[in-house]
Protein backbone atom coordinates (compact mmCIF):
# COMPACT_ATOMS: atom_id res chain seq x y z
CA UNK A 1 0.00 0.00 0.00
CA UNK A 2 1.56 3.28 -1.11
CA UNK A 3 1.09 6.68 1.18
CA UNK A 4 2.12 9.08 -0.59
CA UNK A 5 -0.96 11.40 -2.13
CA UNK A 6 0.29 10.41 -5.75
CA UNK A 7 -2.98 8.26 -6.94
CA UNK A 8 -4.35 8.89 -10.56
CA UNK A 9 -7.65 8.20 -9.82
CA UNK A 10 -9.78 7.51 -6.50
CA UNK A 11 -12.64 5.05 -6.26
CA UNK A 12 -15.58 5.84 -3.65
CA UNK A 13 -17.95 2.81 -2.55
CA UNK A 14 -16.04 -0.35 -2.37
CA UNK A 15 -18.64 -2.95 -3.02
CA UNK A 16 -17.73 -6.20 -5.27
CA UNK A 17 -18.00 -3.88 -8.40
CA UNK A 18 -16.30 -1.07 -6.86
CA UNK A 19 -13.37 -2.96 -5.05
CA UNK A 20 -13.18 -5.41 -8.52
CA UNK A 21 -12.28 -2.27 -10.66
CA UNK A 22 -10.27 -0.46 -8.14
CA UNK A 23 -8.32 -3.25 -8.24
CA UNK A 24 -8.36 -3.81 -11.85
CA UNK A 25 -7.46 0.13 -12.11
CA UNK A 26 -4.29 -1.31 -10.10
CA UNK A 27 -3.46 -4.37 -11.95
CA UNK A 28 -2.82 -1.99 -14.91
CA UNK A 29 -0.24 0.35 -12.80
CA UNK A 30 -2.56 2.93 -11.37
CA UNK A 31 -1.90 4.19 -8.38
CA UNK A 32 -5.28 3.96 -6.80
CA UNK A 33 -7.08 5.49 -3.85
CA UNK A 34 -9.30 3.60 -1.85
CA UNK A 35 -12.61 4.98 0.23
CA UNK A 36 -15.74 3.62 1.54
CA UNK A 37 -17.91 5.37 3.84
CA UNK A 38 -17.70 2.10 6.39
CA UNK A 39 -13.70 1.96 7.17
CA UNK A 40 -13.59 -1.66 7.29
CA UNK A 41 -14.92 -2.24 3.59
CA UNK A 42 -11.44 -0.38 2.61
CA UNK A 43 -9.87 -2.43 5.10
CA UNK A 44 -10.94 -5.78 3.93
CA UNK A 45 -9.93 -4.60 0.43
CA UNK A 46 -6.31 -3.46 1.19
CA UNK A 47 -5.78 -6.92 3.86
CA UNK A 48 -6.95 -9.06 0.72
CA UNK A 49 -5.83 -7.69 -2.03
CA UNK A 50 -3.27 -4.93 -1.09
CA UNK A 51 -0.27 -6.50 -2.98
CA UNK A 52 -2.08 -6.61 -6.14
CA UNK A 53 -0.62 -3.32 -6.46
CA UNK A 54 -0.46 0.60 -5.17
CA UNK A 55 -3.35 1.64 -3.26
CA UNK A 56 -3.82 4.83 -1.34
CA UNK A 57 -5.91 4.21 2.17
CA UNK A 58 -8.74 7.19 2.77
CA UNK A 59 -11.03 7.04 5.90
CA UNK A 60 -12.62 10.51 4.90
CA UNK A 61 -13.70 12.18 1.65
CA UNK A 62 -11.10 14.85 2.18
CA UNK A 63 -8.10 12.19 2.40
CA UNK A 64 -9.38 10.77 -1.05
CA UNK A 65 -9.31 14.19 -2.58
CA UNK A 66 -6.19 15.03 -0.64
CA UNK A 67 -4.66 11.65 -2.51
CA UNK A 68 -4.97 12.29 -6.26
CA UNK A 69 -3.36 14.29 -8.75
CA UNK A 70 -4.37 16.94 -10.37
CA UNK A 71 -6.99 16.84 -12.49
CA UNK A 72 -8.29 15.07 -10.09
CA UNK A 73 -10.98 12.04 -11.17
CA UNK A 74 -13.05 10.15 -8.76
CA UNK A 75 -15.25 7.10 -10.09
CA UNK A 76 -17.92 6.64 -7.29
CA UNK A 77 -19.31 3.23 -7.38
CA UNK A 78 -22.58 3.56 -5.03
CA UNK A 79 -26.30 2.75 -5.13
CA UNK A 80 -28.09 4.86 -8.32
CA UNK A 81 -30.47 7.89 -6.93
CA UNK A 82 -30.21 10.02 -4.02
CA UNK A 83 -27.15 8.18 -2.35
CA UNK A 84 -24.85 8.91 -5.49
CA UNK A 85 -26.22 12.67 -5.26
CA UNK A 86 -24.88 12.25 -1.48
CA UNK A 87 -21.50 11.56 -2.83
CA UNK A 88 -21.49 14.42 -5.46
CA UNK A 89 -22.40 16.84 -2.95
CA UNK A 90 -19.65 16.08 -0.64
CA UNK A 91 -16.96 15.83 -3.44
CA UNK A 92 -17.83 18.83 -4.95
CA UNK A 93 -17.12 21.26 -2.30
CA UNK A 94 -13.57 19.37 -2.44
CA UNK A 95 -12.54 20.06 -6.19
CA UNK A 96 -10.87 22.19 -8.33
CA UNK A 97 -12.20 23.38 -11.67
CA UNK A 98 -11.63 20.81 -14.45
CA UNK A 99 -11.59 18.26 -11.58
CA UNK A 100 -13.63 14.81 -12.72
CA UNK A 101 -16.56 13.01 -11.11
CA UNK A 102 -17.70 9.74 -12.79
CA UNK A 103 -20.29 7.40 -11.68
CA UNK A 104 -20.08 4.19 -12.54
CA UNK A 105 -23.19 2.85 -11.34
CA UNK A 106 -26.43 2.17 -13.79
CA UNK A 107 -28.21 5.54 -12.93
CA UNK A 108 -31.10 6.47 -14.82
CA UNK A 109 -29.74 8.72 -18.43
CA UNK A 110 -31.97 11.79 -16.91
CA UNK A 111 -30.08 12.07 -13.60
CA UNK A 112 -27.16 11.66 -15.35
CA UNK A 113 -28.19 14.56 -17.77
CA UNK A 114 -29.06 16.99 -14.74
CA UNK A 115 -25.50 16.04 -12.79
CA UNK A 116 -23.55 16.94 -15.63
CA UNK A 117 -25.32 20.27 -15.93
CA UNK A 118 -25.12 21.08 -12.79
CA UNK A 119 -21.56 20.54 -12.32
CA UNK A 120 -20.38 22.12 -15.78
CA UNK A 121 -21.87 25.56 -13.98
CA UNK A 122 -19.43 24.88 -11.12
CA UNK A 123 -16.50 24.21 -13.30
CA UNK A 124 -16.11 20.13 -12.81
CA UNK A 125 -16.87 17.62 -15.68
CA UNK A 126 -19.04 15.13 -14.75
CA UNK A 127 -19.24 11.60 -16.54
CA UNK A 128 -21.78 9.26 -16.74
CA UNK A 129 -20.13 5.74 -17.47
CA UNK A 130 -21.94 2.41 -17.79
CA UNK A 131 -20.32 -0.59 -16.60
CA UNK A 132 -21.36 -3.97 -17.80
CA UNK A 133 -19.45 -7.31 -16.96
CA UNK A 134 -20.99 -7.97 -13.65
CA UNK A 135 -18.23 -8.95 -10.82
CA UNK A 136 -15.98 -10.87 -13.42
CA UNK A 137 -15.91 -8.02 -15.85
CA UNK A 138 -14.92 -4.87 -13.26
CA UNK A 139 -11.89 -6.99 -12.25
CA UNK A 140 -10.64 -8.38 -15.19
CA UNK A 141 -11.83 -6.34 -18.21
CA UNK A 142 -15.31 -4.77 -18.19
CA UNK A 143 -17.06 -3.20 -21.52
CA UNK A 144 -17.07 0.63 -20.68
CA UNK A 145 -19.71 3.35 -22.12
CA UNK A 146 -18.20 6.66 -20.97
CA UNK A 147 -20.38 10.45 -21.71
CA UNK A 148 -19.50 13.10 -21.09
CA UNK A 149 -17.52 15.72 -22.49
CA UNK A 150 -14.34 16.19 -24.59
CA UNK A 151 -12.49 17.63 -22.07
CA UNK A 152 -13.42 14.43 -19.35
CA UNK A 153 -12.99 11.83 -22.33
CA UNK A 154 -9.12 13.51 -22.98
CA UNK A 155 -8.36 13.17 -18.93
CA UNK A 156 -10.50 10.21 -18.73
CA UNK A 157 -10.59 8.15 -21.25
CA UNK A 158 -6.85 6.18 -22.40
CA UNK A 159 -7.72 4.75 -18.63
CA UNK A 160 -11.07 3.25 -19.22
CA UNK A 161 -9.92 2.16 -21.98
CA UNK A 162 -7.00 0.58 -20.80
CA UNK A 163 -9.08 -1.56 -18.31
CA UNK A 164 -11.32 -2.31 -20.15
CA UNK A 165 -12.19 -5.82 -22.13
CA UNK A 166 -9.80 -6.12 -25.04
CA UNK A 167 -10.92 -7.63 -28.71
CA UNK A 168 -8.44 -8.22 -31.58
CA UNK A 169 -6.45 -5.40 -29.67
CA UNK A 170 -9.41 -2.71 -29.53
CA UNK A 171 -10.48 -1.77 -26.07
CA UNK A 172 -14.44 -2.11 -25.79
CA UNK A 173 -14.61 1.27 -24.92
CA UNK A 174 -15.50 4.48 -26.39
CA UNK A 175 -16.24 8.23 -25.92
CA UNK A 176 -20.29 7.48 -26.45
CA UNK A 177 -21.30 11.38 -26.28
CA UNK A 178 -22.35 14.32 -24.30
CA UNK A 179 -23.42 14.43 -21.08
CA UNK A 180 -26.31 10.92 -20.51
CA UNK A 181 -25.29 9.58 -23.41
CA UNK A 182 -23.13 6.40 -21.60
CA UNK A 183 -26.14 5.69 -19.51
CA UNK A 184 -28.60 5.91 -22.10
CA UNK A 185 -26.21 3.28 -23.89
CA UNK A 186 -26.09 1.34 -20.94
CA UNK A 187 -29.98 1.11 -20.11
CA UNK A 188 -30.69 0.27 -23.62
CA UNK A 189 -27.68 -2.22 -23.63
CA UNK A 190 -29.46 -3.96 -20.29
CA UNK A 191 -32.85 -4.16 -22.44
CA UNK A 192 -31.54 -6.34 -24.87
CA UNK A 193 -30.05 -8.36 -21.94
CA UNK A 194 -33.57 -8.59 -20.59
CA UNK A 195 -34.96 -9.46 -23.94
CA UNK A 196 -31.64 -11.68 -25.00
CA UNK A 197 -32.55 -13.98 -21.53
CA UNK A 198 -36.19 -13.89 -21.82
CA UNK A 199 -35.62 -15.49 -25.23
CA UNK A 200 -32.89 -18.13 -23.32
CA UNK A 201 -35.93 -19.04 -21.19
CA UNK A 202 -38.47 -19.46 -23.31
CA UNK A 203 -36.34 -21.83 -25.71
CA UNK A 204 -34.90 -23.93 -22.70
CA UNK A 205 -38.79 -24.26 -21.74
CA UNK A 206 -39.72 -25.38 -24.71
CA UNK A 207 -36.80 -27.92 -25.17
CA UNK A 208 -37.29 -29.48 -22.07
CA UNK A 209 -41.28 -29.98 -22.09
CA UNK A 210 -41.84 -30.79 -25.31
CA UNK A 211 -38.84 -33.04 -25.18
CA UNK A 212 -38.70 -34.62 -22.26
CA UNK A 213 -35.21 -33.59 -21.76
CA UNK A 214 -33.18 -33.10 -18.18
CA UNK A 215 -31.75 -29.70 -17.31
CA UNK A 216 -28.41 -30.97 -17.77
CA UNK A 217 -29.44 -32.98 -21.57
CA UNK A 218 -30.65 -29.22 -22.16
CA UNK A 219 -27.19 -28.04 -21.15
CA UNK A 220 -26.19 -30.22 -23.64
CA UNK A 221 -27.86 -28.87 -26.34
CA UNK A 222 -27.04 -25.42 -25.10
CA UNK A 223 -23.22 -26.02 -25.29
CA UNK A 224 -23.61 -27.02 -28.71
CA UNK A 225 -25.53 -23.85 -29.56
CA UNK A 226 -22.37 -21.98 -28.52
CA UNK A 227 -19.88 -23.22 -31.07
CA UNK A 228 -22.02 -21.97 -33.55
CA UNK A 229 -23.95 -18.85 -34.99
CA UNK A 230 -25.95 -18.47 -31.00
CA UNK A 231 -22.33 -18.32 -29.96
CA UNK A 232 -22.77 -15.81 -26.32
CA UNK A 233 -21.84 -15.29 -23.09
CA UNK A 234 -25.48 -15.98 -22.23
CA UNK A 235 -25.92 -18.80 -23.69
CA UNK A 236 -22.45 -20.25 -22.32
CA UNK A 237 -23.34 -19.26 -18.71
CA UNK A 238 -27.01 -21.24 -19.59
CA UNK A 239 -25.36 -24.44 -20.01
CA UNK A 240 -23.44 -24.28 -16.88
CA UNK A 241 -26.50 -22.67 -14.90
CA UNK A 242 -28.41 -25.45 -16.72
CA UNK A 243 -25.98 -28.20 -15.49
CA UNK A 244 -26.03 -27.27 -11.86
CA UNK A 245 -26.80 -29.71 -9.66
CA UNK A 246 -27.86 -28.23 -6.26
CA UNK A 247 -25.39 -29.07 -3.02
CA UNK A 248 -28.48 -29.19 -0.42
CA UNK A 249 -31.16 -31.33 -2.54
CA UNK A 250 -29.35 -33.12 -5.01
CA UNK A 251 -31.74 -31.79 -7.73
CA UNK A 252 -30.96 -29.53 -10.38
CA UNK A 253 -30.44 -26.20 -9.76
CA UNK A 254 -32.95 -24.67 -11.89
CA UNK A 255 -35.63 -26.58 -10.26
CA UNK A 256 -35.00 -25.48 -6.94
CA UNK A 257 -35.01 -21.62 -7.49
CA UNK A 258 -37.96 -19.66 -7.38
CA UNK A 259 -39.51 -19.22 -10.55
CA UNK A 260 -40.28 -15.37 -10.05
CA UNK A 261 -37.68 -13.11 -11.50
CA UNK A 262 -36.47 -9.52 -10.49
CA UNK A 263 -35.30 -6.95 -12.15
CA UNK A 264 -33.71 -3.67 -10.75
CA UNK A 265 -35.02 -0.80 -13.22
CA UNK A 266 -33.28 -0.15 -15.96
CA UNK A 267 -35.39 -2.96 -18.36
CA UNK A 268 -38.09 -0.78 -17.23
CA UNK A 269 -36.12 2.66 -18.34
CA UNK A 270 -35.80 0.80 -21.64
CA UNK A 271 -39.28 0.77 -22.16
CA UNK A 272 -40.57 4.02 -20.40
CA UNK A 273 -37.52 6.08 -22.93
CA UNK A 274 -38.96 3.81 -25.80
CA UNK A 275 -42.78 4.95 -25.15
CA UNK A 276 -41.16 8.44 -24.76
CA UNK A 277 -39.02 8.41 -27.86
CA UNK A 278 -41.87 6.51 -30.00
CA UNK A 279 -39.81 3.50 -30.78
CA UNK A 280 -41.43 0.17 -30.94
CA UNK A 281 -39.26 -2.16 -28.51
CA UNK A 282 -41.65 -4.77 -28.10
CA UNK A 283 -39.30 -7.81 -27.71
CA UNK A 284 -37.76 -5.99 -24.78
CA UNK A 285 -41.22 -4.56 -23.31
CA UNK A 286 -42.44 -8.52 -23.28
CA UNK A 287 -39.43 -9.18 -21.04
CA UNK A 288 -40.08 -6.68 -18.51
CA UNK A 289 -43.54 -7.39 -18.54
CA UNK A 290 -43.05 -11.18 -18.03
CA UNK A 291 -40.57 -10.83 -15.44
CA UNK A 292 -43.07 -9.09 -13.57
CA UNK A 293 -45.94 -10.96 -14.25
CA UNK A 294 -44.02 -14.45 -12.83
CA UNK A 295 -43.75 -12.30 -9.31
CA UNK A 296 -47.46 -12.16 -9.73
CA UNK A 297 -47.42 -15.61 -7.53
CA UNK A 298 -51.35 -15.27 -6.18
CA UNK A 299 -53.15 -14.48 -9.59
CA UNK A 300 -50.95 -17.33 -10.68
CA UNK A 301 -51.78 -19.53 -8.09
CA UNK A 302 -55.60 -18.85 -8.83
CA UNK A 303 -55.08 -19.43 -12.53
CA UNK A 304 -53.27 -22.63 -12.46
CA UNK A 305 -55.87 -25.50 -13.36
CA UNK A 306 -58.02 -23.42 -15.77
CA UNK A 307 -57.86 -25.01 -19.52
CA UNK A 308 -55.29 -23.67 -21.74
CA UNK A 309 -53.50 -25.50 -24.40
CA UNK A 310 -52.53 -29.32 -24.55
CA UNK A 311 -52.07 -30.36 -20.99
CA UNK A 312 -49.41 -32.84 -22.61
CA UNK A 313 -47.95 -33.27 -25.42
CA UNK A 314 -44.33 -34.72 -27.08
CA UNK A 315 -42.14 -33.87 -30.11
CA UNK A 316 -42.16 -36.44 -32.89
CA UNK A 317 -38.77 -35.28 -34.83
CA UNK A 318 -36.64 -34.07 -31.81
CA UNK A 319 -33.78 -33.13 -34.06
CA UNK A 320 -36.19 -30.97 -36.17
CA UNK A 321 -37.68 -29.55 -32.80
CA UNK A 322 -34.10 -28.53 -31.70
CA UNK A 323 -33.04 -26.96 -34.80
CA UNK A 324 -36.42 -25.34 -35.02
CA UNK A 325 -36.16 -23.79 -31.81
CA UNK A 326 -32.81 -22.95 -32.54
CA UNK A 327 -33.68 -21.15 -35.57
CA UNK A 328 -36.91 -19.18 -33.21
CA UNK A 329 -34.18 -18.31 -30.59
CA UNK A 330 -31.86 -16.72 -33.15
CA UNK A 331 -34.31 -14.71 -35.39
CA UNK A 332 -35.86 -13.67 -32.00
CA UNK A 333 -32.47 -12.39 -30.88
CA UNK A 334 -31.91 -10.56 -34.11
CA UNK A 335 -35.21 -8.28 -33.32
CA UNK A 336 -34.46 -7.47 -30.01
CA UNK A 337 -31.30 -5.87 -30.83
CA UNK A 338 -32.10 -4.37 -34.03
CA UNK A 339 -35.00 -2.77 -31.74
CA UNK A 340 -32.22 -1.68 -29.43
CA UNK A 341 -30.14 -0.29 -32.07
CA UNK A 342 -32.99 1.38 -33.41
CA UNK A 343 -33.71 3.08 -29.53
CA UNK A 344 -29.96 4.14 -29.49
CA UNK A 345 -30.56 5.79 -32.58
CA UNK A 346 -33.52 7.45 -31.55
CA UNK A 347 -32.20 9.04 -28.42
CA UNK A 348 -29.08 9.66 -29.99
CA UNK A 349 -31.06 11.94 -32.46
CA UNK A 350 -33.63 13.19 -29.70
CA UNK A 351 -30.08 14.63 -27.41
CA UNK A 352 -28.38 15.54 -30.31
CA UNK A 353 -25.10 13.17 -29.04
CA UNK A 354 -24.25 11.68 -32.26
CA UNK A 355 -23.67 7.93 -30.93
CA UNK A 356 -21.99 5.79 -33.70
CA UNK A 357 -24.17 2.56 -33.94
CA UNK A 358 -21.31 0.76 -35.19
CA UNK A 359 -19.05 1.53 -32.07
CA UNK A 360 -21.93 0.34 -30.34
CA UNK A 361 -21.41 -2.85 -31.41
CA UNK A 362 -17.67 -3.15 -31.29
CA UNK A 363 -17.38 -2.11 -27.27
CA UNK A 364 -20.03 -4.97 -26.54
CA UNK A 365 -17.96 -7.34 -28.46
CA UNK A 366 -15.91 -7.96 -24.87
CA UNK A 367 -16.31 -7.92 -20.86
CA UNK A 368 -20.35 -7.44 -21.07
CA UNK A 369 -22.95 -9.48 -20.57
CA UNK A 370 -24.66 -9.67 -24.75
CA UNK A 371 -21.19 -9.70 -25.93
CA UNK A 372 -22.15 -12.16 -29.02
CA UNK A 373 -20.68 -13.16 -31.87
CA UNK A 374 -22.82 -11.61 -34.14
CA UNK A 375 -21.86 -8.33 -32.93
CA UNK A 376 -19.38 -7.99 -35.75
CA UNK A 377 -21.68 -8.58 -38.34
CA UNK A 378 -23.81 -5.33 -36.61
CA UNK A 379 -20.66 -3.28 -36.79
CA UNK A 380 -20.09 -4.26 -40.12
CA UNK A 381 -23.98 -3.03 -41.03
CA UNK A 382 -23.63 0.33 -38.86
CA UNK A 383 -20.15 1.06 -40.89
CA UNK A 384 -21.56 0.03 -44.47
CA UNK A 385 -21.74 3.04 -47.09
CA UNK A 386 -25.31 3.00 -46.60
CA UNK A 387 -26.63 2.33 -43.05
CA UNK A 388 -29.71 -0.04 -43.18
CA UNK A 389 -32.60 1.72 -41.85
CA UNK A 390 -33.20 -1.27 -39.15
CA UNK A 391 -30.79 -4.31 -38.64
CA UNK A 392 -33.69 -7.04 -39.84
CA UNK A 393 -32.86 -5.45 -43.62
CA UNK A 394 -29.11 -5.43 -43.57
CA UNK A 395 -27.99 -8.43 -45.75
CA UNK A 396 -26.77 -10.92 -43.36
CA UNK A 397 -29.40 -10.49 -40.91
CA UNK A 398 -31.86 -10.09 -43.81
CA UNK A 399 -30.66 -13.80 -44.37
CA UNK A 400 -30.59 -14.99 -40.93
CA UNK A 401 -34.59 -14.14 -40.95
CA UNK A 402 -35.24 -15.65 -43.98
CA UNK A 403 -33.48 -19.08 -43.28
CA UNK A 404 -35.17 -19.11 -39.64
CA UNK A 405 -38.93 -18.60 -41.31
CA UNK A 406 -40.37 -21.75 -41.09
CA UNK A 407 -39.17 -22.86 -38.17
CA UNK A 408 -39.76 -19.61 -36.21
CA UNK A 409 -43.86 -19.89 -37.32
CA UNK A 410 -43.74 -23.70 -36.51
CA UNK A 411 -41.70 -23.10 -33.11
CA UNK A 412 -44.48 -20.44 -32.60
CA UNK A 413 -47.96 -22.65 -34.01
CA UNK A 414 -46.60 -25.36 -31.36
CA UNK A 415 -46.17 -23.50 -28.14
CA UNK A 416 -49.03 -21.68 -28.47
CA UNK A 417 -51.17 -25.09 -29.36
CA UNK A 418 -49.57 -26.73 -26.28
CA UNK A 419 -50.11 -23.52 -23.93
CA UNK A 420 -46.70 -22.87 -23.65
CA UNK A 421 -45.98 -19.03 -23.22
CA UNK A 422 -43.84 -17.49 -25.53
CA UNK A 423 -43.80 -13.66 -25.07
CA UNK A 424 -40.36 -13.47 -25.96
CA UNK A 425 -40.53 -15.66 -30.10
CA UNK A 426 -44.26 -14.67 -30.62
CA UNK A 427 -43.28 -10.79 -29.98
CA UNK A 428 -40.44 -11.18 -32.20
CA UNK A 429 -42.17 -12.63 -34.94
CA UNK A 430 -45.25 -10.17 -34.88
CA UNK A 431 -42.79 -7.29 -34.86
CA UNK A 432 -41.04 -8.87 -38.21
CA UNK A 433 -44.23 -9.25 -39.89
CA UNK A 434 -45.70 -6.06 -39.20
CA UNK A 435 -42.75 -4.33 -40.62
CA UNK A 436 -43.19 -5.91 -43.68
CA UNK A 437 -46.91 -5.62 -44.22
CA UNK A 438 -47.85 -3.70 -47.19
CA UNK A 439 -50.88 -2.44 -45.43
CA UNK A 440 -51.70 -2.57 -41.88
CA UNK A 441 -55.08 -2.28 -39.25
CA UNK A 442 -53.91 1.48 -38.30
CA UNK A 443 -55.97 3.06 -41.15
CA UNK A 444 -58.89 1.52 -39.07
CA UNK A 445 -57.18 3.04 -35.85
CA UNK A 446 -57.01 6.19 -37.45
CA UNK A 447 -60.44 6.48 -38.52
CA UNK A 448 -61.81 5.65 -34.87
CA UNK A 449 -59.34 8.38 -33.94
CA UNK A 450 -61.36 10.93 -36.38
CA UNK A 451 -64.22 9.46 -35.38
CA UNK A 452 -64.84 10.37 -31.38
CA UNK A 453 -62.03 12.72 -31.53
CA UNK A 454 -61.44 14.83 -34.88
CA UNK A 455 -58.14 13.69 -34.54
CA UNK A 456 -57.47 13.81 -38.36
CA UNK A 457 -55.70 11.43 -40.62
CA UNK A 458 -53.57 11.18 -43.65
CA UNK A 459 -54.95 10.19 -47.21
CA UNK A 460 -52.91 7.91 -49.62
CA UNK A 461 -54.48 9.79 -52.10
CA UNK A 462 -53.69 13.84 -51.87
CA UNK A 463 -51.36 15.66 -49.08
CA UNK A 464 -52.56 16.90 -45.58
CA UNK A 465 -54.25 16.13 -42.77
CA UNK A 466 -58.21 15.54 -43.06
CA UNK A 467 -61.59 15.01 -40.87
CA UNK A 468 -64.12 13.11 -42.35
CA UNK A 469 -67.80 14.33 -41.20
CA UNK A 470 -68.61 11.33 -40.01
CA UNK A 471 -72.19 12.30 -38.32
CA UNK A 472 -73.03 13.64 -41.57
CA UNK A 473 -72.57 13.77 -45.32
CA UNK A 474 -69.15 11.70 -44.87
CA UNK A 475 -67.23 14.40 -47.05
CA UNK A 476 -63.71 14.49 -46.05
CA UNK A 477 -62.67 18.49 -44.93
CA UNK A 478 -58.92 19.65 -45.04
CA UNK A 479 -57.80 20.85 -42.10
CA UNK A 480 -55.28 24.15 -42.10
Amino acid sequence: MTNSASAQIGVTGLAVMGANLARNLAHHGYTVAVHNRSIEKTDKLLDEHGDEGSFVRAETMEELVAALEKPRRVLIMVKAGEPTDAVIDSLVPLMESGDVIIDGGNARFTDTIRREADLKEKGLNFVGAGVSGGEEGALNGPSIMPGGSTEAYESLGPMLEKISAQVDGTPCCVHIGPDGAGHFVKMVHNGIEYADMQLIGEAYHLLRTGLGKSPAEVAEVFTSWNTGELESYLVEITAQVLAQVDHTTGEPMVDVIKDAAEQKGTGRWTVQSALDLGVPVSGIAEAVFARALSGHTEQRAAVQGMSGGSTSWSVEDAERFTEDVRQALYASKVVAYAQGFDQIAAGSAEHDWDVDLGDMAMIWRGGCIIRATFLDRIKEAYDADERPVSLIVAPFFAEVVEQAQDSWRRVVVTATQAGIPIPGFASALSYYDALRAERLPAALTQGLRDFFGAHTYERVDAEGDFHTLWGEDGRPEVQA
